[in-house]
């Protein structure tokens, strides 16, 4: 589909997570909270996509976050309040648990939910003109654990300090500086340097890929020693039919073809 606030596209072996509410700078509201686990589910269960990037359907912003609009009904009523939660946190949780990999296209700006949105990304991409902040204390706000891990497991805690007691927009050079953004492209290269970067993805073995980002997540998530999973993933790999062919295609030197789906 390609329509509505929020939609996902495919585009080959890639999927396009769009944000597009132009009229309020892509600004979330709880319906497109809640329509996203339904989208990454989609991309998660069609073989065919091997990685999903979510921008913004214009340049000037990826998102402002949530709709501050709504914020006055659910300030009057506590059921209202918590449903509003529970979907921006069922959101945040479908992005992060895709276990095929994911890169944010960000083009102008990032803030609050919306820079929540890109932290659940494997990858960001940045153009100069971005600008990332969260600014719960402007809001009178405060997050939970939860709300927080990524963005201190990115860009560590007196970044994230930093950040958050100001409230203060970070530009691209400086997210970059302090690992916020992965990478930055001018602003009519960054789709084409996306594109690229996910063909490279596209053409390894999406066992190895999608092994390595499940053995990287337990890494961030304290993992100090061998786990059951990430040795039987390990040694999982070796009964698959992606490494015959990769061993097989190296000795032939000859592009790979992996199957995995």
């Amino acid at each position: 589909m390609s329509e509505g606030p929020i939609y996902l596209e495919k585009d080959g072996e890639l999927a396009w997570l769009t944000i597009d509410r132009p009229d309020k700078h892509n600004a979330l509201s709880q319906a497109m909270w809640e329509a996203i686990p339904h989208l990454t589910a989609q991309a998660e269960a069609d073989p065919a996509i091997k990685v999903l990037v979510v921008r913004g359907a214009a340049p000037k912003a990826f998102s402002a976050g949530a709709d501050i609009s709504e914020f006055e009904v659910l300030n009057t009523d506590a059921a209202l309040r918590d449903a509003n939660r529970a979907a921006i946190t069922q959101g945040l949780r479908a992005l992060t648990a895709m276990t095929k990999p994911t890169i944010a296209m960000v083009r102008g700006i990032c803030m609050g939910g919306g820079c929540a949105i890109a932290l659940t990304c494997d990858i960001r991409f940045a153009s100069p003109e971005a600008r990332f902040g969260i600014p719960p204390a402007r809001l009178g706000l405060a997050y939970t654990l939860e709300d927080m891990k990524q963005l201190v497991d990115v860009v560590g805690p007196s970044h994230a300090k930093s950040m958050m007691f100001t409230g203060r927009a970070v530009a691209a050079d400086e997210a970059l500086a302090i690992g916020l953004a992965t990478a930055l492209y001018p602003l009519d290269e960054i789709e084409a340097q996306t594109r690229a970067f996910a063909a490279q993805i596209c053409r390894n073995s999406q066992y190895s890929v999608r092994a390595l980002k499940r053995v990287i997540g337990l890494i961030a998530d304290g993992a100090l020693a061998e786990t059951e999973e990430s040795w039987a993933l390990a040694m999982g790999a070796y009964e698959g039919e992606d490494y015959r062919e990769g061993v097989a295609a190296f000795l032939g030197k000859r592009p790979p073809r992996f199957t995995f789906s």
